[in-house]
């Protein structure tokens, strides 16, 4: 039976995903077949994990997803693996404020499943201070099982000692601790890390996090702290796919595509067909429906405006087939888009809408959609549960009709979004699951 055990932290910043790499290498190392998964709304993490592992990471997160829908992933993501290390979004509690134990919050994943938590703990500036720390996370909740603590951004020796003295006399274990390491760093960008397939050097930098750890952590009881998984098939799918053939834009433009959705289309039957928008390359004429992710299209605009073949291509697919477009290629699908430096670059025009990275502002949140028409997503009525997370907004809204009513997390309405012509459509909102019809 696989076991479990979450990689967690007091906030976000303070090493969860440094010490997730460097701990799944090294138990690869072990030859531990080990998979990875990551709570809440998150594309980036979860491809440094698959490097790492060889394996898709999915998410997992309590407000989106159905319990039913969340041991179901599990199980199914799990199969084969001996270990599963879930990284956590945030803090550990952070989420929304209700409902209970479907917040979004990580520790509601820990909780429903009885996965003990390793809570990461930077200690810059602090000393003996960290017990209380890691006293409170460890019983604040008593459904959720805090197995350890790692120490982070450690000075000294000394500073060491005072830290872990306090943490082990307040009754919770030390699993390791490792000392501060500027040159350890994963570089950032508007979107949060920089990708994994743009970083030429990652090889070297997961070799030396796969070093630290196996100096620095204490291993043989991490593995002994996991526990078995508590959850079982119940058979349910995140989103239906939108075709039996769908081909699926993927480049460094291209690149948000959920591990676990593209794994639910796969599990019903449909095949993924990868094209390259940046190559120049239109959706395969075999396909029966077309899909854009989100990605970061505002980085490679001119490449994008000048790629005719692929524009072209689209246009031709969409006269007969559904075209989908979430956020980055909600943003291609549209007339225009606006760069950085403020130069407007055409885009395919299959959508009439306008939009722009130079006049920025950032829209990040969980959201509700209620399709108003048919589309690749799904049938009129249908609701569907995922989030926002882009900088770019609509500066012309165009003539099309919208495509989906949203709510934000605490059922708010947001009124009508995105936008649908013939067989296109497209919004910034990233689906994560479906929740069947609307009541009304």
């Amino acid at each position: 039976m696989t076991r479990a055990i979450m990689i967690a932290a007091p906030r976000s910043g303070g090493g969860k995903t440094t010490t997730t790499l460097g701990l799944l290498a090294a138990l690869r190392g072990r030859n531990i077949a080990v998979q990875a998964a990551k709570t809440g709304p998150d594309y980036i993490d979860p491809a440094f994990h698959e490097v790492v592992t060889g394996r898709s990471s999915l998410n997992l997160d309590s407000w989106a997803m159905t319990p039913s829908l969340l041991e179901t992933m599990l199980v199914r993501s799990a199969e084969g693996a001996d270990l599963l290390v879930v990284e956590s979004a945030m803090g550990l509690f952070d989420g929304l404020l209700e409902p209970e134990k479907s917040r979004g919050a990580p520790s509601d994943i820990a909780a429903r499943f009885d996965i003990p938590v390793v809570l990461v703990l930077d200690i810059s500036g602090q000393g003996q201070s960290a017990a209380a720390i890691a006293h409170g996370f460890a019983t604040l909740d008593p459904d959720v099982r805090v197995a350890g603590v790692v120490l982070n951004q450690v000075a000294s020796p000394r500073h060491l000692s005072m830290a872990r003295e306090a943490v082990l006399a307040a009754g919770i274990p030390v699993l390791g601790a490792f000392m501060r390491d500027p040159s350890l760093k994963l570089p950032e960008r508007h979107l949060g890390l920089v990708q994994a397939r743009e970083q030429a050097t990652l090889e070297e930098l997961l070799q030396r996090l796969q070093s630290r750890a196996e100096e620095s952590l204490d291993l043989d009881n991490l593995l002994q702290a996991a526990s078995p998984m508590n959850a079982q098939d119940r058979g349910e799918l995140a989103v239906l796919p939108p075709g039996q053939r769908i081909a699926v834009a993927d480049d460094a433009a291209f690149s948000f595509l959920y591990g676990h959705v593209a794994k639910s289309w796969r599990q019903a039957g449909a095949e993924l067909i990868p094209f390259s928008p940046l190559a120049n390359e239109g959706p395969d004429e075999s396909c029966d429906a077309c899909w854009l992710p989100g990605g970061y299209p505002e980085l490679h605009a001119g490449s994008l405006a000048a790629a005719d073949q692929f524009i072209r291509r689209l246009a031709a697919f969409s006269r007969t087939r559904p075209v989908h477009g979430e956020c980055g290629g909600f943003m291609v699908l549209g007339r225009a888009l606006e760069d950085a430096d403020g130069i407007i670059h055409q885009m395919t025009g299959l959508l009439s809408h306008e939009t722009s990275f130079a006049k920025r502002k950032m829209n990040l949140g969980y959201r509700e959609a209620i399709l108003q028409t048919d589309c690749a997503l799904g049938t009129k009525g249908a609701v569907f549960r995922g989030h926002e997370f882009h900088y770019a907004r609509v500066t012309n809204p165009g003539k099309d009709s919208a495509l989906a009513l949203l709510r934000d997390g605490n059922g708010n309405d947001l009124g009508l979004a995105g936008g649908y012509r013939g067989h296109v459509s497209g919004s910034f909102f990233h689906v994560m699951a479906g929740r069947g019809k609307d009541a009304a």
